[in-house]
Protein backbone atom coordinates (compact mmCIF):
# COMPACT_ATOMS: atom_id res chain seq x y z
CA UNK A 1 0.00 0.00 0.00
CA UNK A 2 1.23 3.68 -1.04
CA UNK A 3 -0.43 6.88 1.54
CA UNK A 4 -0.45 10.06 -0.15
CA UNK A 5 -1.06 12.58 2.41
CA UNK A 6 -2.69 16.26 0.92
CA UNK A 7 -1.88 18.92 3.36
CA UNK A 8 -3.76 22.00 1.78
CA UNK A 9 -2.04 23.99 4.57
CA UNK A 10 -3.49 28.32 4.80
CA UNK A 11 -4.17 28.30 0.86
CA UNK A 12 -7.77 27.90 0.72
CA UNK A 13 -10.91 29.23 1.89
CA UNK A 14 -14.07 26.81 2.82
CA UNK A 15 -15.56 27.26 -0.58
CA UNK A 16 -12.28 26.47 -2.46
CA UNK A 17 -11.95 23.44 -0.12
CA UNK A 18 -15.40 22.24 -0.79
CA UNK A 19 -14.65 22.44 -4.51
CA UNK A 20 -10.59 20.87 -3.98
CA UNK A 21 -12.45 17.66 -2.37
CA UNK A 22 -14.88 17.32 -4.63
CA UNK A 23 -12.13 17.29 -7.34
CA UNK A 24 -10.12 14.81 -5.94
CA UNK A 25 -12.88 12.13 -5.17
CA UNK A 26 -12.98 12.74 -9.03
CA UNK A 27 -9.47 11.41 -9.79
CA UNK A 28 -10.22 8.30 -7.81
CA UNK A 29 -13.17 7.41 -9.48
CA UNK A 30 -12.78 4.13 -11.69
CA UNK A 31 -9.48 3.42 -10.45
CA UNK A 32 -9.13 -0.14 -9.65
CA UNK A 33 -5.95 0.64 -7.48
CA UNK A 34 -5.81 3.76 -4.69
CA UNK A 35 -3.62 4.66 -2.41
CA UNK A 36 -4.63 5.06 1.36
CA UNK A 37 -5.57 8.95 0.40
CA UNK A 38 -5.63 11.81 3.76
CA UNK A 39 -6.90 15.15 2.69
CA UNK A 40 -5.50 17.95 5.65
CA UNK A 41 -7.74 21.21 5.01
CA UNK A 42 -7.82 24.30 7.42
CA UNK A 43 -9.60 24.15 10.64
CA UNK A 44 -12.36 26.23 9.53
CA UNK A 45 -13.09 23.82 6.41
CA UNK A 46 -13.14 20.68 8.39
CA UNK A 47 -16.82 20.06 8.71
CA UNK A 48 -17.54 20.81 4.67
CA UNK A 49 -14.97 18.97 3.77
CA UNK A 50 -16.07 15.88 5.84
CA UNK A 51 -19.99 16.28 4.36
CA UNK A 52 -17.70 15.31 0.33
CA UNK A 53 -15.36 12.35 1.83
CA UNK A 54 -17.81 11.07 4.35
CA UNK A 55 -19.05 7.79 2.23
CA UNK A 56 -15.44 7.59 0.21
CA UNK A 57 -12.35 6.08 0.97
CA UNK A 58 -10.58 9.33 1.84
CA UNK A 59 -9.42 10.03 5.13
CA UNK A 60 -10.25 13.71 7.02
CA UNK A 61 -6.92 14.66 8.69
CA UNK A 62 -5.92 18.14 10.69
CA UNK A 63 -2.60 19.96 10.16
CA UNK A 64 -2.25 20.05 13.83
CA UNK A 65 -3.79 19.68 17.26
CA UNK A 66 -3.40 20.54 21.11
CA UNK A 67 -2.22 17.94 23.90
CA UNK A 68 -4.86 19.15 26.25
CA UNK A 69 -8.43 17.42 25.83
CA UNK A 70 -9.82 20.80 27.13
CA UNK A 71 -9.33 23.94 29.19
CA UNK A 72 -7.93 27.64 28.91
CA UNK A 73 -6.00 27.51 25.72
CA UNK A 74 -7.08 30.17 23.78
CA UNK A 75 -6.79 29.47 19.58
CA UNK A 76 -5.70 25.77 20.26
CA UNK A 77 -7.70 23.10 18.80
CA UNK A 78 -8.40 19.55 20.77
CA UNK A 79 -8.19 15.74 19.38
CA UNK A 80 -12.34 15.76 20.91
CA UNK A 81 -12.97 18.95 18.59
CA UNK A 82 -11.35 17.20 15.29
CA UNK A 83 -13.08 13.51 16.08
CA UNK A 84 -16.27 15.53 16.22
CA UNK A 85 -15.79 16.57 12.40
CA UNK A 86 -14.26 12.89 11.56
CA UNK A 87 -10.98 13.48 11.33
CA UNK A 88 -8.49 10.43 12.49
CA UNK A 89 -5.01 11.79 11.34
CA UNK A 90 -2.72 14.80 12.38
CA UNK A 91 -0.16 16.34 11.09
CA UNK A 92 2.40 17.15 13.83
CA UNK A 93 6.09 18.65 13.83
CA UNK A 94 5.72 20.36 10.41
CA UNK A 95 9.08 22.40 9.46
CA UNK A 96 7.11 25.29 9.19
CA UNK A 97 5.57 25.04 12.56
CA UNK A 98 9.07 24.62 13.95
CA UNK A 99 10.64 27.04 12.04
CA UNK A 100 8.00 30.05 12.16
CA UNK A 101 5.77 29.13 15.11
CA UNK A 102 8.67 27.96 17.70
CA UNK A 103 7.44 24.28 18.52
CA UNK A 104 10.01 22.32 20.21
CA UNK A 105 10.39 18.73 20.15
CA UNK A 106 9.05 18.86 23.67
CA UNK A 107 5.76 20.11 22.21
CA UNK A 108 5.59 17.56 19.45
CA UNK A 109 6.09 14.58 21.82
CA UNK A 110 3.38 15.72 23.94
CA UNK A 111 0.84 15.89 20.89
CA UNK A 112 2.02 12.75 19.27
CA UNK A 113 1.39 10.98 22.91
CA UNK A 114 -2.40 12.56 23.29
CA UNK A 115 -3.37 11.55 19.62
CA UNK A 116 -2.33 7.91 20.05
CA UNK A 117 -4.08 8.11 23.69
CA UNK A 118 -7.50 9.35 21.89
CA UNK A 119 -7.17 6.51 19.13
CA UNK A 120 -5.72 9.05 16.16
CA UNK A 121 -3.04 8.36 13.67
CA UNK A 122 -0.25 11.22 13.94
CA UNK A 123 1.77 11.88 11.19
CA UNK A 124 4.94 13.17 12.93
CA UNK A 125 7.27 15.61 10.22
CA UNK A 126 10.75 15.04 10.76
CA UNK A 127 13.73 16.63 8.59
CA UNK A 128 16.97 18.93 8.49
CA UNK A 129 17.65 22.70 7.76
CA UNK A 130 19.77 23.53 4.86
CA UNK A 131 22.64 24.31 7.38
CA UNK A 132 22.82 21.40 9.23
CA UNK A 133 22.02 19.56 5.47
CA UNK A 134 25.23 20.92 4.04
CA UNK A 135 27.52 20.22 7.35
CA UNK A 136 26.41 16.86 7.54
CA UNK A 137 24.45 16.44 10.34
CA UNK A 138 21.27 15.05 8.99
CA UNK A 139 21.22 11.67 10.48
CA UNK A 140 22.15 13.85 13.62
CA UNK A 141 19.54 15.81 13.51
CA UNK A 142 16.56 12.90 12.82
CA UNK A 143 17.98 11.01 15.56
CA UNK A 144 16.80 13.80 18.02
CA UNK A 145 13.86 14.08 16.28
CA UNK A 146 12.65 10.72 16.20
CA UNK A 147 14.01 9.54 19.22
CA UNK A 148 12.06 12.68 20.70
CA UNK A 149 8.54 12.29 18.83
CA UNK A 150 8.37 8.57 19.83
CA UNK A 151 9.99 8.44 23.62
CA UNK A 152 7.40 6.34 25.45
CA UNK A 153 5.11 5.27 22.80
CA UNK A 154 4.36 1.70 22.53
CA UNK A 155 2.07 0.81 19.70
CA UNK A 156 -0.66 -1.86 20.24
CA UNK A 157 -3.04 -3.75 18.05
CA UNK A 158 -3.76 -1.56 14.97
CA UNK A 159 -2.10 1.23 15.77
CA UNK A 160 -0.07 3.29 13.74
CA UNK A 161 2.57 6.47 13.60
CA UNK A 162 2.94 7.91 10.30
CA UNK A 163 6.95 9.39 9.83
CA UNK A 164 7.44 12.00 6.81
CA UNK A 165 10.70 13.07 6.06
CA UNK A 166 10.70 16.68 4.88
CA UNK A 167 13.97 18.44 4.42
CA UNK A 168 13.52 22.12 5.21
CA UNK A 169 15.43 23.02 2.10
CA UNK A 170 13.47 21.64 0.15
CA UNK A 171 9.78 22.69 1.52
CA UNK A 172 8.43 24.78 -0.98
CA UNK A 173 11.82 25.88 -2.35
CA UNK A 174 11.34 23.83 -5.40
CA UNK A 175 14.61 22.08 -4.46
CA UNK A 176 14.29 18.26 -4.57
CA UNK A 177 15.38 15.48 -2.52
CA UNK A 178 17.02 12.89 -4.63
CA UNK A 179 15.36 9.57 -4.75
CA UNK A 180 19.01 8.76 -3.81
CA UNK A 181 19.25 11.06 -1.02
CA UNK A 182 15.51 9.62 0.47
CA UNK A 183 16.65 6.06 0.12
CA UNK A 184 19.49 6.84 2.22
CA UNK A 185 17.52 8.95 5.33
CA UNK A 186 14.70 5.94 5.10
CA UNK A 187 17.47 3.30 5.62
CA UNK A 188 18.52 5.41 8.74
CA UNK A 189 14.69 6.04 10.16
CA UNK A 190 14.08 2.92 9.72
CA UNK A 191 17.06 1.00 11.21
CA UNK A 192 16.36 3.61 13.99
CA UNK A 193 12.99 2.52 14.26
CA UNK A 194 13.90 -1.01 14.67
CA UNK A 195 16.17 -0.43 17.47
CA UNK A 196 13.26 1.63 19.43
CA UNK A 197 10.11 -1.00 18.04
CA UNK A 198 11.68 -3.99 18.03
CA UNK A 199 8.95 -6.33 16.56
CA UNK A 200 6.42 -3.87 15.33
CA UNK A 201 6.04 -3.90 11.16
CA UNK A 202 7.08 -1.29 8.99
CA UNK A 203 2.89 -1.63 7.74
CA UNK A 204 2.90 -0.08 11.55
CA UNK A 205 5.40 2.81 11.12
CA UNK A 206 4.73 3.93 7.02
CA UNK A 207 7.86 6.27 6.18
CA UNK A 208 6.56 9.36 3.72
CA UNK A 209 8.24 11.61 1.70
CA UNK A 210 7.56 15.79 1.51
CA UNK A 211 9.36 18.38 -0.01
CA UNK A 212 8.47 19.93 -3.49
CA UNK A 213 6.52 16.95 -4.92
CA UNK A 214 4.91 17.21 -7.79
CA UNK A 215 3.53 14.90 -10.75
CA UNK A 216 6.72 14.93 -12.61
CA UNK A 217 8.98 13.70 -9.74
CA UNK A 218 6.10 11.74 -8.06
CA UNK A 219 6.78 8.31 -9.67
CA UNK A 220 10.34 8.18 -9.38
CA UNK A 221 9.80 8.22 -5.05
CA UNK A 222 6.73 5.74 -4.71
CA UNK A 223 7.90 3.16 -7.29
CA UNK A 224 10.32 2.85 -4.22
CA UNK A 225 10.57 0.00 -1.80
CA UNK A 226 11.65 1.88 1.52
CA UNK A 227 9.26 5.27 0.57
CA UNK A 228 5.68 3.69 1.70
CA UNK A 229 4.24 7.42 0.70
CA UNK A 230 4.35 11.27 -0.08
CA UNK A 231 3.40 14.41 2.04
CA UNK A 232 2.08 16.67 -0.78
CA UNK A 233 1.84 20.43 0.21
CA UNK A 234 1.49 22.56 -2.76
CA UNK A 235 0.91 20.64 -5.90
CA UNK A 236 -2.10 19.01 -3.18
CA UNK A 237 -4.16 22.56 -4.56
CA UNK A 238 -3.30 22.34 -7.98
CA UNK A 239 -6.07 19.19 -9.19
CA UNK A 240 -4.17 18.82 -12.20
CA UNK A 241 -0.96 18.19 -10.50
CA UNK A 242 -2.87 16.14 -7.53
CA UNK A 243 -4.36 13.97 -10.06
CA UNK A 244 -1.11 13.18 -11.92
CA UNK A 245 0.54 12.06 -8.29
CA UNK A 246 -2.94 10.19 -7.80
CA UNK A 247 -2.42 8.29 -10.87
CA UNK A 248 1.72 7.57 -10.71
CA UNK A 249 0.70 5.90 -7.31
CA UNK A 250 -1.45 3.57 -9.24
CA UNK A 251 1.11 2.59 -12.05
CA UNK A 252 3.45 1.90 -8.94
CA UNK A 253 0.61 -0.26 -7.32
CA UNK A 254 -0.41 -1.81 -10.23
CA UNK A 255 3.49 -2.59 -11.19
CA UNK A 256 3.68 -3.89 -7.61
CA UNK A 257 0.27 -6.11 -8.21
CA UNK A 258 -0.74 -5.26 -4.77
Amino acid sequence: MKTLIANWKMNVGIRESVALARGTLLTLRGRKLIPELVICPSFIALSEVRKIVARSSVSLGAQNVFWEPSGAYTGETSTRMLQEVGVSYVILGHSERRQELGETDEMIHKKVLHVLSEQMTPIVCIGESKQQHEAGQTQEVIRTQLISALSQVYLRGSERVLIAYEPLWAIGSGVVASVGEVIEVHQFIRSLLQELFAGVSSQQIPLLYGGSVDGENAYGFLREELIDGLLVGGASVKINQFKDIVEACGEVLEAQGI
